[in-house]
């Protein structure tokens, strides 16, 4: 964007591989803060170890292995507030968490779904995949097979948990669950529908985080690294 509009900037923390209990706390910290107004608009970045996540509707029928297998498969479990049904975060898939004011975005949940759903959609176009939602079936699919996940929660305006794309992430855990509440649909990812050779996880998860940047017109993204303590500030439309 250019001219002399007021810059919207939205920062980005870059996580690394986060336990799933710790931005948990993270995240109701942040929500807090963001309600104060001590802190801006930002998005987590992570990824997560293996861990299985139930939203706020607990559908444990949706399990298909006894909860107290799952140490052996090296997974947690974690019961959430969030939107959704069960679904598995692990390495090689790329997670982000927006904090964000919808008030200030000037969205309704509604919108703000379609938006993470429209970034996944976009990064995937970057290596030749074609995907899209697929109606009520929150997500973003290539055929039937989904490659993104979403379960979010928002409280009184604030927005919380997000999105899952899948990079490459060990599909054989996704097995051992119903995905989102879904019978009879595979899951994918982008390493196995991409027509070109994937880039590191570090340039797609930077990708989805300036392709969200766009869809809710922030100008500028702020990186913050927990690694390198460093700061760096670029355009939402580069």
């Amino acid at each position: 964007m250019s001219g002399g509009g007021a810059r919207r900037v939205l920062e980005a923390w870059r996580l690394g591989v986060v336990k799933y209990g710790d931005t948990l706390k993270l995240q109701e910290r942040l929500v807090a803060d963001r309600r104060a107004g001590r802190v801006p608009d930002l998005v987590l970045s992570l990824q997560h170890p293996p861990t299985y996540t139930f939203g706020k509707r607990r559908t444990d029928h949706n399990l298909l292995v006894p909860e107290s297998s799952l140490a052996g498969l090296g997974a947690e479990l974690h019961r959430t507030e969030r939107g959704g049904d069960v679904t598995f975060h692990g390495p090689r898939q790329a997670v982000l968490y927006p904090i964000l004011s919808l008030r200030d975005v000037g969205l309704g949940a509604r919108r703000y779904v379609e938006g993470l759903e429209a970034a996944m959609v976009e990064v995937a176009s970057l290596y030749g995949v074609e995907a899209r939602p697929r109606g009520r079936c929150t997500g973003v699919w290539v055929g039937d097979r989904k490659i993104g996940a979403i379960g979010v929660r928002i409280s009184s305006g604030f927005t919380s948990h997000g999105l899952a794309f899948n990079i490459d992430p060990d599909l054989g855990y996704f097995k051992h669950i119903v995905p989102c509440g879904i019978a009879n649909k595979d899951v994918t990812s982008l390493r196995q529908e991409a027509k070109v050779e994937l880039p590191p996880d570090e340039v797609i998860h930077h990708q989805l985080v300036q392709s969200l940047a766009k869809t809710f017109r922030f100008t500028d993204v702020k990186v913050k690294d927990d690694s390198e303590c460093t700061e760096m500030v670029y355009s939402a439309a580069a």
